[in-house]
């Protein structure tokens, strides 16, 4: 049963008003904000930087979108207004360092608005995960996930667009599972279908549409668990899923969640 204990996240606004200030900027984004599944990954993430008292703050309904997927999709007059305002935004609160839970949020930030005057610090939240194990500010001693089988996907944003491989295996390998990869991994690894504003255009005409071959490449490993860190990747691989008709039998989850689960946050 979901833990459904009430917290009250910071946000950036509150502190200011009591001349306060936050290391982090949780940067929810609007699949984290709106789409229901991707929900359960904010959630999640919320619950591990709580739980290890990460001195962190949301910008609630100051955030808007970052812009990501209009210049995927050739709208570079709408991505520039939505990165200009945040940048505005990011300044009144000298912000400094960024997590988001979205990969694609991620190398918007890290690698793109800098061109427009915004520098940051960026993480992915498996960095940060990773971080506070390393730290030892998070310990697991899983028993939800021992003997289980996970394989984990990669997405392309995180790994071949910013070389992050061994962070979200390594906070993998602290389970009592066993972690089992496909066949095309790390720099090999083959795209969800999601990136670059595929998620919102209609499917391609072909003998197969490219999340159903990656989620038979999830399912040649047998896994319990497919793991995610990604919310567009975690909706593709849950589309292939149930495709295959192995909803019932396979889970897909965030790597926050797993790490939420296990520690029965």
């Amino acid at each position: 049963m979901e833990n459904k204990r009430l917290i009250k996240v910071p946000v950036m606004a509150d502190l200011a008003a009591q001349d306060k200030k936050a290391e982090y900027l949780f940067w929810v984004g609007s699949a984290g904000s709106y789409d229901d599944r991707a929900k359960k990954i904010t959630r999640a993430f919320v619950k591990i930087l709580e739980h290890c008292k990460v001195s962190y703050a949301i910008l609630g309904t100051e955030e808007t979108d970052s812009g990501e997927v209009a210049r995927r999709a050739g709208n570079e007059f709408l991505f520039q207004m939505q990165a200009m305002q945040n940048i505005e935004t990011l300044k009144m609160y000298d912000v400094k360092k960024i997590i988001t839970c979205d990969p694609h949020e991620f190398n918007t930030f890290k690698n793109e608005y800098s061109d427009l005057g915004g520098n940051y610090e960026v993480y992915h939240h498996t960095q940060i995960i990773d971080k506070l194990i390393k730290e030892g500010n998070l310990s697991l001693n899983d028993k939800e996930f021992s003997g289980k089988r996970i394989t984990y996907h990669d997405p392309c944003y995180l790994g071949r667009g910013n070389n992050i491989y061994e962070e979200p295996r390594f906070v993998l390998s602290k389970l009592n599972s066993e972690l089992v990869e496909m066949k095309q991994n790390r720099a090999r690894s083959l795209c969800c279908g999601a990136g670059g504003a595929q998620m919102f255009k209609e499917a391609e005409t072909g003998d197969k549409e490219v999340y159903e071959l990656r989620t038979e490449h999830a399912l040649e490993q047998n896994p319990d668990y497919i793991a995610t860190a990604c919310p567009f990747c975690m909706t593709m691989m849950e589309d292939g899923l149930k495709m295959k008709e192995k909803d019932d039998k396979i889970k897909v989850l965030d790597i926050a969640e797993i790490i939420s689960i296990s520690k029965n946050l």
